[in-house]
């Protein structure tokens, strides 16, 4: 019973989990408006897109929820040889640095990556630190509500 009260009082105890929330409820709001100002051509993609941008959203939790587990099997696999590691090293480069130039992903990346970093740190505040798989899903899943609650209030 004092964990589930404990649980209950979380969002009090930890107020980034709100931040966060609200910023992905903006961001729903801001991908959904994005879809509607297409014409015709872009509601018949709007699946495909909100589907990449729910994707990119669970990348950055991944990456900022685990980033120990990230790299350590980054390096891992650079290790391999050097072949590997140039290539590897150039493909992030080139790709991360072509998809990071258009301004608006670069924003909503860095914005989306600090909500969910100061969340971390604030439950790290409160002592509350599950596994990082479960925190992952945990954040994850709140995100992606918030994302669907900003885009229910869109329509």
């Amino acid at each position: 019973m004092k964990d589930i009260f404990r649980l209950m009082l979380l969002p009090l105890q930890a107020p980034m989990l709100l931040v966060l929330m609200g910023v992905s409820t903006y961001q729903g709001m801001h991908w959904s408006h994005a879809l509607e100002t297409g014409g015709t051509q872009m509601q018949e993609l709007t699946t495909l897109v909100w589907s990449a941008e729910c994707l990119q959203a669970m990348l950055i939790v991944f990456v900022c929820t685990m980033p120990d587990l990230v790299i350590r099997q980054l390096s891992i696999v650079m290790a391999a040889s050097r072949v590997v590691s140039l290539v590897v090293t150039l493909l992030l480069v080139t790709i991360g640095g072509l998809y990071l130039l258009h301004l608006n992903v670069l924003a909503n990346v860095l914005i989306m990556g600090s909500a969910v970093l100061l969340a971390r740190l604030d439950l790290l505040r409160v002592r509350v630190v599950p596994p990082p798989l479960v925190l992952a899903g945990v954040l994850a899943l709140l995100v992606l509500g918030g994302a669907n609650f900003g885009r229910l209030l869109v329509r």
